[in-house]
């Protein structure tokens, strides 16, 4: 099959062997038309009943929808065919029959609803618009890694299998490790951090994460891909600076590379986030939340921001913004604060107009400092003992940020459920496929 020709390159006057799965057959009598289906598009196959071989005619009308053919024959032009070309058939070879029952339609003209298109996401993909949704996460990935190279980062690795929680608590999903009790990480924080105390300095990660929330929401998952970056010797503003450009090239990278996939998703001008992201403190994003009147209760210092008060004021600013100068007291423990005001924290929060994004901030990066923040937060640091004695032996200012590859593909796309983009989602109800 390697020197089979996709769909979208047949060429008129040639003769080709095509490969792929029957989409649909036309009986219209004397004729019918087979519709073969690759990853390219559609290529129409065409056979007349009286001047072809029976056997050839039975073989290629008898097969079940989404079937796999190979089919050999000459390539003509055909202004009525949807793609002005044709194939008249030689030979029809069934490679893999399908069973005529299929528990959903890839043709898209009889709707699934999402649990039977998630049992069934080998099918569910060979629908276009669909497939469009992973090949713009792929171009997502790539666009973004190339980001990174382009600021000076370095791709990195670390482990999924910890003994410790990064943030400790109850959102751990404990596994047993020869015979001793080990977690699935909840983040890369902790060893991408000491990467930056590394000679590598400036890393990035893409890969899964594990959280044991009990939660069951149209934006949560239980199994994510985060994007993660780290650099030393950085503020917390030049952070902000490589995030929004991450999320930018993203965007970009769609916008050049993946304009047939945005057509079939309805897309008419898919627009990519222009100017700098407005910076709101934490203060400020209270009072504007507050201001708009939408919350049934005002906030106040020290409240985390429900998911009416994100909307509200995603709705306010009209675009992605950042909230930085978060209180101390919510942000986890290896955040930096303010020296001058040890109430406040140098975190931050990338957010779309609908829901957070980014997590990040400035690290602290001094032993003493570190210790006591574990112990603010009821953590004992000789469990975390890899890491912080790292710290003991010259560990640079730092600061990184994380965000979840879902997200950023549902925000982009409007997606109305976090599981449509990922392909085997991980919730608290499905564990197979």
């Amino acid at each position: 099959m390697d020197n089979r020709t996709h769909a979208t390159n047949a060429v008129a006057g040639e003769t080709a062997t095509v490969a792929g799965w029957v989409h649909e057959i036309r009986d219209l009598g004397g004729i019918a038309f087979l519709i073969l289906r690759d990853r390219t598009g559609k290529l129409q196959i065409k056979f007349e009943k009286d001047e072809m071989d029976d056997g050839l005619v039975e073989t290629g009308l008898g097969v079940h929808r989404e079937s796999v053919v190979a089919v050999t024959g000459a390539v003509e032009e055909e202004p009525r065919a949807p793609t002005g070309l044709e194939l008249v058939p030689d030979s029809v070879e069934v490679l893999a029959d399908a069973d005529p029952e299929l528990p959903l339609d890839p043709s898209g003209k009889v709707d699934a609803e999402l649990p039977t298109r998630l049992d069934n996401r080998t099918l569910d993909l060979r629908k276009p618009e669909i497939k469009a949704i992973f090949e713009i996460r792929s171009e997502i990935l790539r666009s973004v890694r190339e980001y990174f190279r382009s600021v000076g980062s370095t791709e990195i690795n670390t482990p999924k299998i910890v003994a410790t929680g990064t943030e400790g608590g109850t959102e751990l999903f404990p596994i047993t490790y020869f015979g001793q009790e080990a977690f699935m990480n909840q983040s890369p924080q902790l060893f991408k951090q000491l990467m930056v105390g590394s000679g590598l300095e400036r890393v990035f990660e893409i890969g899964p994460i594990f959280r044991a929330e009990e939660h069951n929401t149209p934006r949560h998952l239980n199994e994510a891909t985060m994007i993660d970056f780290e650099s030393a010797f950085v503020d917390h503003h030049e952070a902000m600076d490589v995030c929004e450009g991450t999320l930018k090239a993203a965007y970009e990278g769609v916008a050049e590379n993946c304009t047939e996939e945005l057509d079939l998703l309805g897309y008419d001008g898919f627009a990519t986030p222009e100017g700098d992201f407005p910076r709101l403190t934490y203060e400020e994003a209270i009072e504007r939340i507050n201001a708009t009147g939408e919350l049934d209760e005002q906030l106040v210092w020290g409240d985390d921001l429900p998911t009416e008060a994100e909307k509200a004021l995603g709705a306010d600013v009209g675009g992605h913004y950042f909230i930085t100068d978060w209180p101390s007291e919510i942000k986890p423990f290896y955040i930096q604060d303010y020296d001058d005001d040890p109430q406040l924290s140098k975190g931050f929060d990338l957010m779309h107009p609908q829901m957070e994004l980014v997590s990040g901030g400035q690290r602290e990066h001094r032993y003493d400092e570190l210790v006591a923040g574990f112990e603010q937060q009821g953590l004992d640091p000789e469990q975390f003992d890899y890491y912080t004695r790292m710290f003991k032996y010259g560990m640079p200012p730092h600061a990184g940020w994380a965000y979840g590859v879902e997200r950023l593909v549902m925000t982009m796309l409007g997606l109305g459920n976090i599981r449509e983009a990922v392909l085997f989602p991980r919730d608290r109800q499905r564990l197979s496929p």
